[in-house]
């Protein structure tokens, strides 16, 4: 028998990237320089939003996506956080809903107007507080409306149930600084990376650990799970200091079941799956380049397909979601680059050559839509559903009819390890713990000087009741 090449056919195997035209990019932004590893920017179908350098707190800015070009040098911001912003994620199924985090250990989530900002926004729709240090991730639940996960570096991930705007479950197995979060499909399952060098498979509601590994020779620093095929992809650092992906069984992780070193540079690789066309893509954080893989489930399990080229580097990525596509240009992903040197978001397409104009459906299966499938309440009493499918076939024309309703809350504590946080908000800069001493010097001497008149008050009260015994004698 003749010997023949392996040869796996693949409709994603001419996949190229495409950039904007000038016209189409966002310019003039003064993107921060934060060097926290997050991406710095969200996007869905109405707006990008970008974290900024500003002083005297954290700010990011919110664009409508049919303002391209250059931005205003006073553009509005969202600028309530004392403390720098470190992760902004957007709303899956309310768009103009946005959760922030920041240095200042609270968590906010914003209503920006349709059309986007007309002036600076201070006021957020909640405010959350629970962690006693800096919160660096945030993570909205995949198919429940009013679930919020987030992590601080008190090595602590909270769950908010934002009907009710507290948090309503705390996962604390971890026993440093949580890197990443991700969840399955339908949200029953965490998975999350540490630098305490283990990657854990987490069942959120109980918060009961039922997979881990420690990673001695892959140092795991980002993890994503693999749509339906139960499998999770980390990448990392092998032990000879090169950029590695390993592909794991969730529910085994005792070994992965398989490594592939990437290349030899020092940037954070950033994973993003596509489950719609089970396609990976790898971004190195400063790198000008994307590569893209398709995942199988049986071996070689990661083929290798394509790599987009730029020679300005990334300090972080924003994803489109599906509905936002250009389906007639065959586009199954978009990424929003940020080029701080340049101050520019430039997004890129990755596109599928097709002569024909008409709909693929092939490229194009039932994807998660806007409609979530529960409530906060249905998920936290054990419920998982999965999420609520839609076709892009006619575009994506339809209003999303849900409200976002923001709880009325009167003011009550929040106890974790015995400490009230809202009434103890630790000081987060040296100026802001001045403030909060000088604060306290005014309070004790107003307290002394009320002491002292309330002691002057008690004696004119001692004399004037001595009197009155001395006068009724007499009197008798």
């Amino acid at each position: 028998m003749s010997w023949r090449p392996t040869y796996r056919s693949s409709k994603f195997r001419n996949v190229y990237g495409k950039v904007a035209n000038r016209e189409h990019c966002f310019d003039g932004i003064p993107i921060t320089k934060n060097v926290h590893d997050n991406h710095f920017c969200a996007v869905n179908s109405k707006f990008v939003a970008v974290v900024t350098e500003s002083a005297g707190g954290g700010s990011f800015i919110v664009i409508p996506l049919t303002q391209s070009g250059r931005l205003e040098s006073q553009y509005p911001k969202v600028c309530g956080h004392q403390g720098n912003v470190l992760d902004i994620k957007w709303n899956p199924f309310f768009e103009n809903i946005i959760a922030s985090c920041s240095e200042d250990t609270s968590v906010r989530v914003w209503e920006i107007p349709e059309g986007g900002l007309r002036r600076n926004m201070t006021e957020a729709v909640l405010e959350l507080y629970g962690h006693s240090r800096r919160v660096g991730l945030i993570e909205w639940h995949p198919t429940s409306s009013g679930i919020l996960f987030s992590a601080g570096y008190d090595y602590k991930i909270l769950i908010w149930n934002l009907e009710i705007g507290e948090p309503v479950k705390m996962i604390d197995c971890h026993t440093d600084v949580i890197l990443s979060m991700t969840f399955n499909t339908d949200g029953s399952l965490l998975a999350t990376s540490c630098k305490d060098k283990k990657l854990r498979v987490i069942e959120p509601r109980s918060g009961s650990v039922l997979q881990q590994a420690s990673c001695k020779n892959h140092r795991v620093n980002r993890v994503v799970f693999l749509g339906n095929m139960k499998r999770l992809l980390t990448t990392g650092v092998s032990r000879w200091n090169t950029r590695q992906i390993a592909l794991w069984d969730q529910e085994d992780l005792s070994m992965p079941i398989v490594e592939e070193d990437i290349d030899g540079l020092s940037g954070l690789l950033f994973p993003f799956y596509d489950a719609d066309t089970h396609m990976l893509y790898l971004a190195g954080k400063g790198d000008g380049n994307i590569r893209y893989f398709e995942i199988t489930s049986e071996k070689p399990y990661l083929q290798y397909l394509m790599e987009f080229r730029s020679p300005a580097p990334q300090k972080g990525l924003g994803v489109m979601p599906k509905h936002g596509l250009d389906v007639g240009a065959c586009e199954v992903f978009r990424f929003y680059k940020l080029v701080t040197l340049k101050g520019l978001i430039e997004p890129i397409s990755m596109i599928v050559p097709r002569r024909s104009d008409t709909y693929q459906e092939d490229i194009y299966p039932m994807t998660a839509g806007t409609e979530p499938a529960l409530s906060a309440s249905e998920w936290l009493s054990g419920i998982n559903r999965d999420p609520v499918l839609m076709s892009l076939k006619d575009g994506y024309h339809r209003p999303n009819q849900l409200v976002f309703k923001a709880p009325v809350k009167e003011k009550k504590s929040v106890v974790v390890n015995g400490i009230d946080l809202l009434e103890n908000v630790p000081p987060r800069t040296e100026n802001e713990l001045l403030r909060m001493f000088f604060r306290q010097q005014d309070e004790l001497r107003r307290l002394k000087e009320e002491l002292t008149t309330k002691d002057v008050r008690i004696r004119q009260l001692e004399l004037e009741l001595n009197n009155l015994k001395n006068v009724s004698p007499n009197n008798v």
